[in-house]
């Protein structure tokens, strides 16, 4: 899990969806949370500086800092069982529309990936606080992605493959969305084409057991 982790956060930089230390990554363990520390260089981190933390941010002795958006990982373990990854970013084109506190509606009908007909807003609150945890959570509702005010987009996931699938599209769906803006043009998928998406969603692909 520590080696997947460091993976992913380095894929997440050269994937153009952060830079520097910018991001966060996390997996769901028995007893919390895996998650990237704060301040370091994803091609400077190593598995053992990943840190191990509780839901409620108790952490042994001897380990760095954890990342400051931790409140926000754990808020979201505690509120969808379900997931066991969390992928937070401030790719170009989601954080242009989290700027705008424009939401991205269903401009193309991969937006199914995020197992919604949208990407919602999250309200403005300080980074690193459980007020920003709070807000991300409501947003997240049903979904798996929301767009971060004044500050990024969070993708969760199954696992961390899709998480990080999810983080991916929402930056293309931005880039899609904020092109479609800039030439007039902005044309959405109703609720009933959006439906028959899900629907065909749902055989979409390799499946899975």
């Amino acid at each position: 899990m520590r080696e997947a982790l460091v993976r992913n956060y380095l894929k997440l930089i050269d994937s153009g969806l952060g830079t520097g230390s910018s991001g966060n990554l996390s997996m769901r363990i028995d007893s919390g949370m895996l998650i990237t520390p704060t301040g370091i260089l994803a091609e400077n981190l190593n598995p053992e500086q990943l840190v191990a933390l509780s839901l409620e941010g108790e952490a042994a002795e001897g380990q760095l800092l954890p990342s400051s958006e931790w409140h926000m990982h754990a808020a979201v373990y505690r509120d969808r069982p379900e997931i066991q990854a969390v992928v937070h970013c401030h790719s170009r084109y989601a954080t242009i529309l989290a700027c705008a506190h424009r939401p991205i509606p269903a401009i193309h009908y991969m937006i199914a990936v995020t197992e919604s007909d949208s990407v919602p807003v999250a309200s403005y609150a300080t980074f690193g606080t459980t007020a920003l945890a709070e807000s991300v959570v409501g947003a997240l509702h049903g979904r798996l992605a929301c767009l971060i005010a004044n500050h990024g987009q969070l993708a969760i996931g199954r696992d961390l493959e899709q998480a990080m699938r999810v983080a991916n599209e929402v930056e293309e769906l931005a880039a899609i969305y904020w092109g479609s803006l800039a030439i007039g043009a902005e044309e959405v998928l109703s609720a009933e084409q959006m439906g028959d998406v899900q629907e065909a969603f749902t055989s979409y692909g390799q499946q899975r057991d």
